[in-house]
């Protein structure tokens, strides 16, 4: 079942919508972007069909609606996007049917929220720490090859088999491996002067995974040993994948604005990491949740990239310390009441279905 924004708001479905993201946190500037977020409901015989969605987005993502059971699902796990609705400022609702009243932030904070809001942050901070490791050390375009993880054992050291063979005038196609039994990485190497051997090479083709093994005749003559480091093959196969993934689809205008603050880190997404850490504190001291930020002039300077990422890493630290204490003391339930917002979502279900779509 595909439905559209356009059809929630044909089918009167929608129960509540508000201005989300930087413009509900204060936090936005002349270029952000308005997004809109809220709540509909399936209608009796969409609800009871055999595939309900839950939600419903516009092509652009700026715009996104949680059917009424998802909606209260994630309140339940104290999801902090969706707690922040549920708290929006009064200036950025745009709608709100007046049934939904009842749900209200009490009905579901708690100390799952240290988790939700503090443990995403730092889950941020170490995406941070990536993104910044991709902009100081760019991977280039051009794929390393199994061969570029082979070293060859010269006397008490070795080197690198490229090299090593470019000094014999050797083709690493002509090359024949075998396992040194016992071992892990080493092999016997052999090589094929004429080419008339079929020997398979040190690998059969430049995305290989693994090196080539051959049959080797008795009585070959034994060139040496070579040792394929397999693990630091394996990671930068890993990390060459990353790269060019997130190269491909990494949002260009964010990364100019880090560029060019030379921090090589994601300014915006530190904010928001922050905003996070505030918001457990908050949370977890005081037992409220506040969607507009006191500290906008803070906040925006982090965006603007004027701290050294090091010692945001520091304060962050600080503040997760903070936290813990604040989690130890703090007076709200492990979880919330699920019995009681399972009577809430029902009696919800039931008043609007009487209202909207009465039989």
């Amino acid at each position: 079942m595909q439905l559209t924004i356009a059809d929630l708001r044909r089918e009167n479905m929608i129960l509540f919508e508000t201005v989300s993201g930087s413009r509900a946190y204060g936090l936005h500037t002349p270029e952000s972007d308005i997004d809109i977020r809220g709540v509909f409901i399936l209608p009796p015989h969409l609800y009871y069909h055999w595939e309900r969605p839950q939600q419903v987005n516009n092509p652009t993502n700026d715009e996104s609606f949680y059917e009424l059971d998802r909606f209260v699902e994630l309140l339940a796990r104290n999801n902090p996007n969706i707690l922040e609705l549920l708290a929006a400022d009064k200036q950025n609702i745009i709608y709100k049917d007046p049934i939904l009243d009842i749900l209200t932030p009490d009905v579901f904070l708690s100390k799952l929220a240290k988790e939700s809001f503090a443990g995403y942050a730092m889950a941020q901070i170490r995406k941070a720490r990536g993104l910044k490791k991709k902009i100081v050390n760019p991977m280039d375009e051009q794929r390393r090859e199994v061969l570029d993880f082979c070293y060859f054992l010269h006397g008490y050291g070795v080197r690198p088999l490229r090299a090593w063979l470019a000094e014999q005038g050797w083709a690493q196609e002509y090359c024949g491996l075998v396992n040194v039994p016992h071992t892990k990485g080493v092999y016997s190497l052999f090589y094929d002067a004429i080419g008339d051997k079929n020997y398979s090479g040190i690998h059969r083709k430049t995305a290989a995974n693994d090196v080539a093994l051959s049959s080797i005749p008795k009585g070959e003559v034994l060139a040496g040993y070579i040792y394929f480091n397999a693990d630091a093959y394996s990671v930068y196969c890993k990390e060459y994948k990353e790269y060019w993934h997130w190269v491909e689809h990494r949002n260009e205008v964010r990364y100019e604005n880090t560029a060019s603050q030379g921090k090589n880190y994601d300014a915006k997404n530190m904010m928001h990491t922050f905003r996070l850490l505030d918001v457990a504190e908050e949370i977890l001291a005081a037992g409220k949740i506040q969607v507009l930020r006191p500290n906008r002039a803070e906040l925006l300077s982090i965006k603007a990239g004027e701290f050294e990422f090091e010692d945001l890493l520091l304060r962050a630290q600080d503040k997760m310390e903070k936290i813990e204490t604040l989690y130890r003391a703090c007076t709200l339930p492990d979880s919330p009441d699920l019995a009681q917002i399972n009577a809430i979502l029902y009696q919800l279900r039931v008043d609007i279905y009487a209202q909207r779509w009465p039989k």
